[in-house]
């Protein structure tokens, strides 16, 4: 049996924050599910087919190399549903800082009473990337700021035209 695990985010847009959790994951799994959320109270600056694009475009490779299987789909309920549906034993979260452990580990507790199946599993950011976050990139991003070095190179570029075009 292949272990699955399961990446959730919005991923708006994929950082070098988020390839660096995948990294890591490739310990524990032998194919990630990327799970894009979308929830109608967000408005997100890519679409999820972009964001899709994108991830598998940026991050196909960097499991490939590693011997891991990616696919990258969408969900719009519970990430314990979404790993049910997806076969993953494995809920895979990157932590920055303290305030990402103290959210973190509340929604591992709740995941876990509802499906004790799905273990949540967390890797701490490298320290290059540890302060990159989706919502600062999108703020400099849109200042007309320089992005590259805190997304993938085609991501920068896919920022630099979508602000371009606002």
């Amino acid at each position: 049996m292949t272990r699955t695990a399961l990446y959730t985010g919005s991923f708006d847009p994929v950082t070098n924050g988020h390839l660096d959790v995948l990294r890591q994951a490739c310990s524990v799994a032998e194919r990630i599910v990327v799970a894009i959320g979308v929830h109608s109270s967000k408005a997100p600056i890519f679409s999820a087919e972009e964001r899709a694009e994108m991830l598998e475009q940026v991050c196909g490779p960097v499991l490939k190399a590693q011997g891991v299987e990616l696919e990258v789909a969408t969900f719009g309920d519970l990430a314990v549903e979404a790993a049910r549906r997806h076969g993953a034993g494995l809920i895979v979260r990157g932590l920055r800082d303290g305030t990402d452990f103290d959210y973190e580990i509340q929604m591992a507790s709740m995941n876990a009473a509802m499906a004790p199946e799905v273990q949540t599993v967390f890797f701490a950011a490298s320290p290059p990337v540890r302060p990159i976050t989706a919502t600062l990139v999108r703020q400099i991003a849109g200042m007309g700021g320089d992005v590259s070095h805190f997304v993938p190179a085609l991501v920068a570029e896919r920022l630099k035209a979508k602000f371009k075009r606002q």
